[in-house]
């Protein structure tokens, strides 16, 4: 980065990549704030919430231990986020697909159709703003979202399960 800030009256590609990175860095603080807003509209718990986000997102069935994991919550607290979910009747526990021995979890039709509901403003107002971008626009901005996608990604599931030990300078 260039140093400068966006509307500094600063010129050239170097402004315009500030600009870009600022923008991505409030969406993402933006998106943290989210899963937080939608356990308020569905009355449970960001942790809950983010859960349900989680499975509502996942590829791969989850159980509660990968569940967890995800979460970064111990087993324990899985244990016991997964009964509130599924007391809630937000979540229902299914046999895993390809493993008999081993359980997954599922959000219930319920439950997703509340999701739905909560996020259907949020959804409609990206919605327009994507409308209103030009077929190479949107063809570009889907390109550099998929590729920052991937950049964290990667960084997430390289980050090491235990802090790094720095030592103190002598």
């Amino acid at each position: 980065m260039d140093g400068g800030t966006p509307g500094n009256g600063a010129a050239g590609p170097q402004a315009a990549d500030s600009e870009t990175v600022a923008a991505l860095r409030d969406v993402l603080r933006v998106a943290g704030d989210i899963r937080a807003a939608l356990g308020r509209r569905l009355g449970v718990g960001a942790t809950d919430a983010a859960a349900i986000d989680h499975l509502v997102a996942s590829t791969e069935p989850l159980g509660p231990v990968e569940l967890g994991n995800r979460l970064g919550i111990r087993s324990a607290s899985a244990t016991t986020l997964v009964d509130r979910l599924v007391q809630a009747g937000h979540v229902a526990r299914a046999p895993h697909p390809r493993d008999r021995r081993r359980l997954c979890l599922q959000v219930t039709d319920h439950a997703a159709a509340q999701v739905v509901e909560a996020l259907r403003p949020m959804l409609a107002g990206v919605e327009r703003a994507v409308d209103r971008l030009s077929p190479e626009q949107a063809a570009a901005t889907a390109a550099f979202l998929r590729e920052t996608a991937e950049v964290m990604r990667e960084y997430a599931d390289g980050t090491p399960a235990e802090p790094t030990q720095r030592r103190a300078p002598r």
